[in-house]
Order: structure tokens, then sequence, then C-alpha cells
């Protein structure tokens, strides 16, 4: 399962402005084009999809084709998470692509499967959201690779909760400089604490944005 995020220098994933901040490149857009290709499924929050209202597609026609030639749906599952159930079926997130599911809770079961009946799949993780849970009924439906998109309070629980196998984490030259614009992870206790090095698999330059790809279950050698 693998975190993607791109953050500002400062560490921030947006600013508070009414036009959306671009941190990525076209060549690192693309990169990420691929990332999705290759997983089995995409993950964003139920605050992204109100935020940023996507689509969350494999945009690339060949890397369509070539999913659809291995076999594969032309599409990744697409996952969200509600525990309120207060999610708009207007939303462009339910209307692209291929199968979705909505994960949430018992008190936003009803409400959830009522706003999105014949949209997707929605099911209960009990009267909280247990990632635990989901993970093994994502494992059910035959998903082995997780790609996760955020937001910032999706990528805590998932990292915070030891469930992540990988960070790829793009650096834009941009400064944000706001103080309420919201960064990748939440004040949270991670495992291994603030002494943890994770292991850096990977560091290169994609134009102007540096990408580094960390293993957050392998303590650095360094």
């Amino acid at each position: 399962m693998l975190l993607s995020v791109a953050t500002s220098v400062d560490g921030y994933i947006d600013d508070t402005s009414p036009v959306r901040l671009l941190l990525s490149n076209a060549d690192d857009f693309d990169r990420v084009d691929q990332v999705r290709a290759e997983s089995d499924a995409i993950l964003i929050g139920a605050g992204t999809i109100r935020a940023d209202n996507p689509r969350l597609l494999v945009n690339s026609d060949e890397r369509r084709a070539d999913r659809i030639a291995r076999g594969l749906p032309e599409y990744p599952l697409k996952v969200t998470i509600s525990g309120s159930g207060d999610l708009d079926p207007d939303a462009k997130f339910w209307h692209h692509g291929g199968a979705k599911v909505a994960y949430t809770t018992v008190a936003g079961v009803e409400k959830l499967r009522t706003r999105l009946d014949g949209l997707a799949d929605v099911v209960s993780l009990g009267d909280d959201i247990d990632f635990g849970k989901l993970l093994d009924d994502l494992g059910e439906r035959g998903i082995k690779r997780l790609m996760v998109e955020g937001g910032g309070s999706i990528h805590t629980a998932f990292l915070s909760q030891g469930l992540a196998d990988e960070i790829h984490l793009a650096i834009a030259p941009l400064v944000v400089g706001d103080s309420e614009a919201p960064r990748f992870l939440h004040p949270a206790a991670y495992p291994g604490g603030s002494s943890h090095r994770m292991t850096l698999a990977e560091a290169r330059t994609i134009g102007d944005v540096v990408l580094l790809r960390y293993l957050p279950k392998q303590e650095s050698s360094k």
C-alpha cells in the first residue's frame, strides 16, 4: 500500500485560495498516472472529494488499453471513506471510471446507501472507521496494490497505524507560507516515534520536482 502526495517546500499540500494550487508539473502528473495504472485501487477521503471534486482516472489511453490486455478492468477500483455518509451523489468521482466502493460507519451506512444507490458499493466498517477491516475487505475483492492519494487525515491514519508500505513524496519548488493551508500529515503517534528513520528507496528529479520514495516499515541503515 502506498501513500502518494505532492507538497510545497514548506510541507503544504495546498493553499486556502479559491484557485487550486498545482504542485506537480506535467511530467510528474504523468508519473502519477502511471502509478494509478499499476494499482488495483485508488483511495481518497471524503474531504478530498468535497474540496477538489476529482474524477480520479487513468488518463492515458495506452495505459488503460494495457490494463485491459492484462485482463484487468480498464480503471482501478475507486475507493472513498466517509464516517458520516455525507457525500454528494453528483460529485464527478461517482460518474467517471469503473467500479466504486464507499466505506462508512453504522451511523452513516443507510444515508450513504440511499444517496449512492446504483453508484457505488457501500460498506459499513462498524461503529468507527476501522482501517484494518477496510484493507481486509479490499483484499477479499482481489486488491493487492492500493494507492492512497489523500487527504491529510487519511494519510495520517494509514501511516500512524503502520499500514503503509511506501510513501511517494513529490516536492515542488514552491513556498505556500499559509498557516491555514493543509499539510501532508497531521500530529499523531507514528510507529517508532520521531527517531525512526525510514529507508529511502529512490530519489530522482522530474523536471523541477523532486520525487522521494520512502519505505516506512524498513529502518534506515544509516
